[in-house]
C-alpha cells in the first residue's frame, strides 16, 4: 500500500494540471447528475417492530384518515378578547380543502375564550411534504385570522418537521479553520490548500447524497451531519498531508519527491483513519431505524469523497505551490522548526506515568459520571428557539390547554374485537390521562379511534410511563400509537440498540487497528481510550442539555432530555474520529519502536513528532463542530456541542496525557504479538512495512 500510494502521489504531483482537471470533471459530473437525476431529502420515521408502528399499520389499512401527519393551528387574540366564531369557521373551511387533509376537528376554545386550537389530521405521512409546502399551505389557510388582527402560530408534525436551511454554521467553521491553519502552517498558501481540498470533497459528496436521495430515503438532517463530519475530517486529512509535505521540503526534497513521500507516509495514515470512520458508520445500520441508515449513507459518501480528494488532490496542489507552502523564514533557512514544549511535556509524562495516568483517568471518569443519569426522548418544540412559530405555538397550547395537548396518543381498536366504549372508559380511568376524545368509528366500521391527551408535557418522563400504563389498561389487540407512543418506542429502541452498536463498532475498530499495527494490546488500549473520551462527552452533554443551568449556558430556555437521535449517531461518528488521532500518533510511535526497540523513548519521540499536527487538526475539528453548535435545531446543536467536546477531550487529556502515560507504563508489552517476543522488534524493510508518519 505504501508503494502504491507513493506512485499515486508522485504521479499526481508530476502531472498536477491533469489531476486538477480530473477532480474538476468529477465535481461537475456529480453536480450535473444531481441536478438532473438527484432527489430531495425525505425522512423515514417508521420504527419497525414496535407497538406504535403496528398501530400505525393498522390505521393505514383500516382508517387512513387517522394514520397520517398532524398539524395544530393556534389562533390567539393579542388583547385577550374572544376569538370570533366566523373567523374560525373560515379558517377551518380553508384548512379542510388543503391537499392531503383528511379532517379538521371543531375549534377548541380556551377557558377564557381568547385562544382557539384547530387540529388538522392528514391522510398522508409527514414525509410526503417537500420543503416549505406544508407550512406555506397552513399559513395561507390561516390568512382570514391574520387579516382580522389575530395572532396565528403553527404546531404539530408538519411545521415541526421542517427546518430552514442554514449556512451560518458552515461559514463559522470554515473561517475558524482557516485562521487555525494559518497559525499552524505559517503560510496563507499552505493554509488555503487543505480548505480547498475539503470543499472539493464536500461538493462531490453533496452530489452523491443527492443521487442517493433519488434511490433511497435520506433524512433531511443527514446532509447537515455529513457536512459537519466531512468538513472536519477533510481539512484534517489534508492538513496532515501538507504538514508532512512541508517537512520534506525543509529536508531538501524537491516538491514532487516531497509529495510522493508525504502520500506514502501520511497518506497511509489518512486512508486507515478514513476507513475507520467509514467502518464505524456501518454501526448505524444496527439501530434498525431507516433514518439512521440514511445518516450512514450520507456521511459515508461525504467522508469517502474527502478522503480520496486528500490523497490525490493534495499532492497535485502541493507540487504547484512548490516552496511557497513554507513560511518565508523557512524558505531561506530550510530548517525544521518544532515547538519544544511538546517534547518536554512528553518526556515529563513518561518520567512520571502513574500520577499522569491516575489524574487523567480520574478527570475522564468525573466528566463521564453524569451520563449515568442521561434520559433520552425525541426533541419537541419546547426546546426550539422562541423566534420560531412551532415554539410559540407550543407555549400557547401548554398555557391555554395544558402541557399534554402538545403530544397526544391514539388508541385504535377493531370494534368487532373490542367494545370501543369500554376501551374509552378503561383509558379514562388511567392515572395521568387528562382527556379522552372519542371513540370515533371509521366510515366502514373497521376501526374505532380514541385521542388521549396526557396531563404531562411531552418530554416529561411521566409521559413515557403513561404510555406503558395505557397499554396495560387496554385489552389485547387494541393498539396504542400516535406521537406520544411513537416517541416512547423510539427512545426505548435506541436505548436498547446503543449497546449493540457500541459492541459492533468497538470490535470492528479493534480488528482494523490490530491488522494495521500488528499489536493487539495497543489496539485494545486504543479502544478503551476512545470509549473514555466518548463517555466523557456524553457526560458533558447530559449536564449542558438536561439541567436548567447548563441549558441556559448554551442559549436554551431550560433543560430537557437529550434527543433520542443523538447517542447512537454521536458514538459511531466520534469513535471513528477518535481513532483518527490514535492512528496518527501510534503509527509514528510504532515506526520509532521498530527502528530503535526503545519502548519509552518511542512514545516520547512519537508524541513530540505528531503533537503539533494533532493539536492543530483537533483545533480545526473543534472549530467546525462549534460552528454547528450555533445551529437553532436542537438535535444538530447537541451533536455539535457533543462532538466538539469529545474531540477537545480526546486531543488533550487522552492523547497528551493518558495515552503516553499508559504506553510508558506498559513498555514493551504494548507491542506484544502472539508467538513473538515483544523485546525483539524486527527491523522492517521499507517496501514491506510502511512508515506511517503524519
Amino acid at each position: 500500500m505504501s508503494a502504491l500510494l507513493r506512485r499515486a502521489g508522485g504521479a499526481a504531483a508530476a502531472h498536477p494540471w491533469r489531476t486538477l482537471a480530473a477532480w474538476l470533471l468529477i465535481l461537475l459530473a456529480a453536480t450535473a447528475l444531481n441536478a438532473v437525476a438527484g432527489g430531495e431529502p425525505r425522512d423515514d420515521y417508521n420504527v419497525p417492530g414496535t407497538p406504535a408502528q403496528a398501530g400505525t399499520e393498522f390505521l393505514r389499512e383500516r382508517l387512513p384518515a387517522a394514520s397520517g401527519a398532524d398539524a395544530r393551528v393556534v389562533v390567539h387574540h393579542p388583547d385577550g378578547g374572544a376569538v370570533e366564531p366566523a373567523v374560525l369557521a373560515a379558517v377551518a373551511d380553508r384548512l379542510a380543502r388543503l391537499p392531503g387533509v383528511a379532517s379538521v376537528a371543531p375549534p377548541r376554545l380556551s377557558a377564557d375564550g381568547d385562544t382557539a386550537l384547530l387540529a388538522v389530521a392528514y391522510a398522508v405521512p409527514v414525509t410526503d411534504f417537500r420543503g416549505t409546502e406544508g407550512v406555506d399551505a397552513l399559513a395561507g389557510a390561516a390568512a382570514p385570522a391574520r387579516d382580522a388582527g389575530l395572532r396565528v402560530e403553527l404546531g404539530g408534525s408538519v411545521p415541526e418537521n421542517f427546518s430552514a436551511p442554514g449556512g451560518v454554521a458552515e461559514a463559522v467553521g470554515i473561517v475558524a479553520a482557516l485562521l487555525i491553519l494559518v497559525l499552524a502552517l505559517g503560510s496563507v498558501v499552505a493554509a488555503g490548500l487543505p480548505l480547498a481540498v475539503a470543499l472539493v470533497g464536500l461538493g462531490v459528496g453533496a452530489g452523491l447524497i443527492g443521487l442517493l436521495s433519488a434511490v433511497t430515503d435520506i433524512s433531511g438532517t443527514a446532509p447537515t451531519v455529513a457536512t459537519m463530519v466531512g468538513l472536519g475530517v477533510g481539512i484534517d486529512y489534508a492538513l496532515l498531508l501538507v504538514a508532512r509535505h512541508t517537512d520534506g521540503l525543509r529536508a531538501g526534497l524537491a516538491p514532487v519527491a516531497a509529495a510522493a513521500e508525504a502520500t506514502a507516509t501520511a497518506g497511509h495514515s489518512v486512508l486507515v483513519a478514513g476507513l475507520t470512520v467509514l467502518v464505524s458508520l456501518f454501526g448505524l445500520k444496527l439501530s434498525t431505524l431507516p433514518v439512521y441508515s440514511s445518516f450512514g449513507y450520507a456521511t459515508f459518501a461525504t467522508v469517502g469523497a474527502v478522503m480520496l480528494a486528500a490523497v490525490t488532490l493534495v499532492p497535485a496542489l502541493c507540487a504547484l505551490a512548490g516552496h511557497r507552502l513554507l513560511p518565508r523564514r523557512a524558505r531561506r533557512a530550510r530548517v525544521a522548526v518544532r515547538p519544544p514544549w511538546i517534547a518536554r511535556w512528553a518526556a515529563r509524562v513518561a518520567r512520571r506515568p502513574v500520577p499522569a495516568a491516575a489524574l487523567s483517568l480520574g478527570a475522564l471518569l468525573a466528566l463521564a459520571a453524569p451520563a449515568l443519569d442521561m434520559r433520552t426522548w425525541p426533541q419537541d418544540a419546547g426546546l426550539q428557539p422562541a423566534s420560531t412559530t412551532v415554539r410559540r405555538a407550543y407555549d400557547l397550547v401548554a398555557a391555554e390547554f395544558g402541557p399534554g395537548a402538545n403530544l397526544t396518543m391514539i388508541v385504535a381498536a377493531d370494534p368487532a374485537a373490542a367494545d370501543p366504549v369500554a376501551v374509552a372508559a378503561a383509558v379514562r380511568a388511567v392515572p395521568g390521562v387528562a382527556a379522552v376524545t372519542g371513540p370515533v368509528t371509521g366510515p366502514a366500521g373497521g376501526a374505532a379511534v380514541l385521542v388521549v391527551e396526557p396531563a404531562t408535557a411531552p418530554a416529561d418522563e411521566r409521559t413515557a410511563e403513561l404510555v406503558d400504563r395505557v397499554r396495560a389498561a387496554v385489552p389485547p389487540g387494541v393498539h396504542v400509537t400516535g406521537p406520544a407512543a411513537t416517541s416512547a418506542d423510539i427512545a426505548d429502541r435506541l436505548a436498547e440498540r446503543l449497546w449493540v452498536v457500541i459492541g459492533f463498532v468497538v470490535a470492528l475498530s479493534v480488528l482494523l487497528l490490530t491488522l494495521l499495527l500488528r499489536a493487539p494490546v495497543v489496539a485494545l488500549k486504543a479502544a478503551a481510550m476512545n470509549l473514555l473520551s466518548v463517555a466523557a462527552a456524553f457526560g458533558v452533554v447530559t449536564v449542558l442539555f438536561q439541567t436548567d443551568a447548563g441549558a441556559r449556558l448554551i442559549g436554551l430556555p431550560h433543560g430537557g432530555p437529550v434527543s433520542s437521535w443523538v447517542p447512537v449517531l454521536m458514538f459511531t461518528v466520534l469513535f471513528g474520529l477518535s481513532m483518527d488521532y490514535e492512528v496518527f500518533l501510534l503509527s509514528r510511535v510504532r515506526e520509532d519502536w521498530l527502528a530503535t526497540g526503545d519502548a519509552t523513548g518511542s512514545v516520547v519521540r512519537g508524541l513530540a513528532a505528531t503533537g503539533r499536527v494533532i493539536t492543530s487538526a483537533a483545533a480545526i475539528m473543534v472549530a467546525v463542530f462549534t460552528g454547528f453548535a450555533l445551529d437553532p435545531d436542537v438535535t444538530v446543536k447537541t451533536l455539535g456541542v457533543g462532538m466538539a467536546t469529545a474531540v477537545l477531550i480526546d486531543a488533550t487529556v487522552v492523547r497528551l496525557v493518558l495515552v503516553p502515560a499508559t504506553m510508558a507504563l506498559l513498555g514493551r508489552a504494548n507491542w506484544w504479538v502472539p508467538g513473538r517476543r515483544a523485546a525483539a522488534p524486527v527491523q522492517p524493510e521499507p517496501d514491506r512495512i510502511p512508515a506511517m508518519v503524519p
